[in-house]
């Protein structure tokens, strides 16, 4: 069998309980330096956010820290025996999505369903812009203008600022957006 490549990493979603994903990602973490996994487990991501705390509904000037999955880790990898028995048996973890038990190893998450989650931890990968040109459609995934869609009119690659054209009041107006806030329809 040839030896696993860097291309063939894949992200994998990891189970855990709900307000220990933190813990559990820590935990992970030092795994796989003290099991040598290095180069078969690459990032282990917990999906936090800041938000504004609220009080009676109103903003009180401070953020507090969400996780916007709870019980979710992600975790970038190469699949194989060694960096499967790390994560499944890192104390914390309850599962890895996507296997089916019986010695059957998860099936990865599909790189488009997974690019929204990165985004969202601020994560962008150049090989996310090869999926984007102008004249694509996409919605604003957070910030100001969350939900709102349109079309590229502009996209600069090497600065991550984008045009899009979208519809306010009746009327086609261009907004500025950063790649981060946008994924594809």
């Amino acid at each position: 069998m040839a030896a696993p490549q860097i291309a063939d990493k894949q992200w994998y979603i990891v189970t855990a309980y709900a307000n220990s994903e933190d813990r559990v990602a820590e935990n992970l973490r030092r795994r796989i330096v003290t099991m040598n996994q290095e180069d078969k487990i690459f990032r282990v991501c917990v999906c936090n956010q800041e938000v504004p705390e609220l009080k009676d509904g109103l903003p009180t000037g401070k953020t507090k820290i969400k996780n916007l999955y709870p019980g979710y880790l992600f975790v970038e990898m190469i699949m194989d025996d060694n960096a499967w028995y790390v994560v499944r048996n890192t104390p914390g973890v309850t599962g890895i999505a996507g296997s089916s038990g019986g010695g059957q190893k998860p099936t990865p998450v599909p790189r488009d369903e997974m690019e929204p989650v990165l985004k969202r931890m601020g994560i962008i990968d150049q090989s996310m812009y090869d999926r984007y040109s102008v004249g694509d459609r996409v919605r604003v995934i957070h910030g100001p203008l969350e939900g709102t869609e349109g079309v590229i009119d502009e996209l600069d690659k090497t600065t991550g600022h984008m045009r899009v054209n979208t519809v306010f009041f009746g009327r086609t107006t261009p907004v500025e957006v950063e790649f981060s806030e946008v994924e594809k329809i």
